[in-house]
């Protein structure tokens, strides 16, 4: 594909509407590690699989590789600041935001409308991304009102 193809493919991908995720676990050393993704989807209830696409590039990309436990935290309507965060470089997220240990440790954002504790499952190679596959082993939830994305914006998905 050409460059200007590769932009419209971009655009012709932007005009699917989703939900907004941040995904958490540790590095090694215990440093907690986050980004924002949108590429997430349930996989199977039997046994429970959920999955993630990482771009090569993703500076925590190697941290969530080679976690054995890692989080999807489910972002509500108002945690457009914290999306926002977590889509960026900033190497101190975690100094930034509030954030709690949940199950064998991962961390997890307050105020997400569910989070999903989850083992890794694979690793997928696909393209320039990585397929994280996890079996969910604990999950929490409350109601509210969901952030969506489209075409580069947030909007907020009524409950």
């Amino acid at each position: 594909m050409t460059i200007k193809d590769t932009r419209a493919l971009r655009d012709a991908f932007g005009r699917f509407a989703t939900g907004v995720t941040v995904l958490t676990t540790r590095e090694a050393d215990g440093t907690p590690r986050g980004f924002t993704a949108n590429s997430f989807s349930s996989v199977s209830l039997d046994p429970p699989l959920v999955l993630v696409c990482i771009g090569d590039n993703a500076h925590s990309g190697p941290a969530f590789r080679a976690a054995p436990h890692f989080a999807v935290n489910i972002l509500s309507a108002d945690q457009k600041g914290t999306a926002n965060l977590f889509a960026s470089r900033s190497e101190d997220k975690f100094g930034q935001t509030d954030w709690y240990a949940g199950a064998h440790d991962v961390p997890l954002l307050p105020g997400a409308l569910a989070t999903l504790v989850c083992a890794q499952h694979q690793l997928v190679m696909a393209g320039d991304h990585v397929i994280l596959i996890g079996e969910v082993l604990q999950t929490d939830m409350r109601d509210g009102p969901a952030l969506g994305y489209h075409r580069g914006n947030y909007f907020s998905v009524p409950h």
